[in-house]
């Protein structure tokens, strides 16, 4: 193999395909990436056998194609810390030779052979839908799913694909947040649940084209596809069955507060200041003056914030929320209004944006 490419797109490949990538395996294949060029690209593949990235870079010269398995962490090294804005590669047996104007590293690798094979996504998937699209349903959800949780169900985050439209879900038990938007459904009007692994879906945010390109997807029993034009990411599911959220979702709200979302977010931002973790819940009290938010932590303070309310409807009503729940939903939101529905004190509340962004949270006690 002998390639000429540029160094800062093999810079940002390295970077995507590193979050798979096993720093301390026995194995240790697991620990590299694999170049392989051909074609005048040059692709980059690494997999922790619960998922796997390849990422294709066209900003190259392929003089002499082939394949190479090397230590990803040094490779990352060596581009990362080089000045050229071209670094030629060329292998030799199971080494590669990285030169620069001034430089010359020679890493020695592993037997091509030994890299497990990764799945491809080949035709048109199951579904399509643009990478800008994909990106809001997944940062309007994936905050909101549990960490360590015994429930590995609530480990990852609902996909719900039915005919041309698609509704992401996730929750930790305490709160639930919902997102939905449209696909294209390459075979019908079939349905599908899966559950995806938080982990992955973080990883697809890095890989997915800042262009608003269509995203390809396939689902088998156990695993999902992600295609863009010069990426894939596959990844096992997660097994177990998703709470049935439809369940939870208040619908009995007859209290209706209409915020500004900046305003709300920087009046939640100052009433928590003066709170800790023996009274991290902050008070809203909403009437048909406005709404006062108020903290008060021992040995520290109080907090008084006063909100203007352009429409509420419905009798006063004071509720506790943990801030950072509330300030996690407005960081995602894609309006200047949000609209709070509410019931009582003990009553989890609903905040909406529209049809297609819902977000339940618990209240805490005060």
């Amino acid at each position: 193999m002998r390639v000429i490419c540029d160094r800062g797109a093999l810079l940002d490949a390295l970077n995507m395909v590193g979050p798979v990538v096993i720093t301390r395996t026995p194995k240790p294949v697991l620990a590299c990436v694999k170049l392989s060029a051909q074609d005048g690209g040059l692709t980059l593949a690494a997999t922790d056998l619960e998922a796997a990235v390849r990422v294709t870079i066209n900003q190259v010269e392929v003089s002499e194609p082939g394949e190479v398995l090397v230590l990803a962490d040094k490779l990352n090294q060596i581009v990362r810390e080089s000045v050229d804005p071209t670094l030629t590669l060329d292998t030799e047996d199971d080494a590669i030779h990285i030169r620069g104007q001034d430089a010359h590293f020679k890493v020695l690798g592993y037997p091509v052979g030994e890299f497990p094979t990764l799945p491809e996504l080949t035709g048109k998937g199951d579904f399509e839908i643009s990478a800008t699209d994909l990106a809001v349903l997944i940062n309007q959800t994936v905050f909101a799913t549990a960490r360590e949780n015994s429930r590995y169900a609530i480990n990852g985050v609902l996909f719900e694909l039915e005919g041309n439209k698609i509704t992401v879900v996730a929750t930790d038990g305490r709160r639930l947040a919902m997102s939905k938007g449209s696909c294209k459904s390459v075979n019908g009007d079939g349905s599908t649940l899966v559950i995806i692994p938080t982990r992955t879906l973080g990883i697809l945010n890095r890989v997915l084209d800042t262009a608003d390109k269509p995203v390809k997807i396939k689902l088998t029993d156990n695993q999902v596809i992600f295609a863009t034009e010069s990426a894939t990411l596959s990844s096992n599911l997660v097994e177990g069955n998703f709470p049935p959220y439809h369940d939870v979702i208040p619908r009995d709200g007859d209290k209706k507060a209409t915020l500004n979302t900046d305003l709300l977010a920087s009046a939640v931002r100052r009433a928590a200041l003066l709170t800790n973790e023996e009274s991290k819940g902050v008070r809203l009290s909403f009437g048909e003056k406005g709404l006062k938010l108020s903290s008060r932590a021992p040995e520290m303070g109080e907090a008084e914030i006063d909100v203007e309310m352009p429409k509420y409807e419905g009798d006063a009503v004071d509720i506790g929320f943990n801030p950072s729940f509330i300030l996690d939903a407005l960081k995602v939101v894609q309006s200047d209004e949000i609209q709070f529905d509410l019931k009582a004190s003990n009553k989890p509340g609903v905040l909406r944006t529209g049809p297609n962004f819902l977000y339940v949270v618990m209240p805490v006690n005060l």
